[in-house]
């Protein structure tokens, strides 16, 4: 798609802003770039740990998608509130309107129900308020939505001890490790065969992350897969009963027991740096063994040009 000007929709599916300044100085940001930001959260109408109730942050998301100047609708933030949308959101109309949705976390839910309810594409990517609102950004993530959103493919490169070396192609999906298996056993689980999933998680020992790859190996998703791709794993205490049991020590586990090549290296999560990356899209990954690529193609993009108003 090529518009004149960028129309930039913010959303409050999950919970409001901690700082309320950020939306300001996110719509003040995009404005010297020539971006128009429509703003449907109103932090006055924030409603217990929510962006407003479960109708509002309905309408908001209903409202963004039927505005003819949005070509991107942005979610404030993720935290938690998507999982009690999913049966009141009409993904039909959400996949005509066209739009490109962003977000990561919480906001997984949405990108899985999506794609599985219609086979419309959208973005995991950054948030309105933590990445384009704060005080200072980090110009890497902002610039790899960018880049992703212009296209036509998007190339995000890692590495890690330990990678296999690999060459694999398939649809890429994922997100939230906790997200993606909430939804197991869901309408708004997608049957993706051949695809290559990447997560992320913030907040859970490394057993919780074992357990919940285990719960997707014994739903038979995994063995469906080509590859799993690991970003950000952070923000979990261990405790001296662990003896020795780690992160590393689970990772090696995984990589004894699981029926797919493990990756490490993936740039995504609850971590400032941040790549995009397109759910749905068509990926080949190939590793030499440490470091690796995953160039990105078949998605939808949007370019502007100001040279076509008027």
């Amino acid at each position: 798609m090529i518009t004149s000007q960028l129309g930039i929709a913010v959303v409050a599916p999950g919970s409001y802003a901690p700082d309320p300044d950020a939306v300001g100085r996110g719509i003040a940001r995009l404005a010297s770039q020539g971006i128009l930001v429509h703003n449907y959260y109103e932090h006055e109408r924030r409603f217990q740990r929510f962006g407003d109730t479960d109708a509002g942050r309905l309408a908001q998301l209903e409202a963004a998608a039927a505005d003819p100047d949005v070509q991107v609708v942005m979610a404030l933030r993720g935290a938690y509130g998507m999982s009690r949308l999913l049966p009141h959101i009409d993904f039909d109309r959400m996949a005509a309107s066209g739009k490109i949705f962003v977000g990561f976390s919480d906001v997984t839910a949405f990108h899985m129900a999506l794609y599985a309810r219609t086979g419309a594409q959208s973005y995991a990517g950054p948030m309105f308020a933590g990445d384009f609102g704060a005080p200072e950004p980090v110009a890497f993530t902002l610039d790899d939505f960018r880049r992703c959103l212009a296209g036509p493919t998007h190339a995000v490169a890692g590495q890690g001890a330990g990678n296999p070396a690999l060459d694999v192609q398939g649809t890429v999906w994922g997100g939230n490790l906790a997200m993606v298996v909430s939804l197991l056993g869901t309408p708004y689980f997608p049957q993706v065969d051949g695809g290559i999933l990447f997560l992320e998680d913030i907040a859970e020992h490394p057993y919780r992350v074992e357990r919940m790859l285990l719960q997707l190996l014994q739903a038979g998703v995994l063995a469906r897969q080509r590859a799993v791709v690991l970003g950000d794993f952070s923000g979990y205490r261990l405790g001296a009963h662990d003896n020795g049991y780690d992160f590393a020590q689970m990772l090696a586990y995984l990589r004894a027991t699981l029926p797919l090549p493990v990756l490490t290296g993936l740039e995504f999560g609850h971590v400032a740096r941040r790549v995009t990356i397109p759910f749905g899209a068509q990926g080949r990954l190939v590793a030499d063994g440490g470091a690796w690529t995953l160039t990105l193609s078949a998605y939808p993009t949007v370019r502007w040009d100001p040279g076509l108003a008027g």
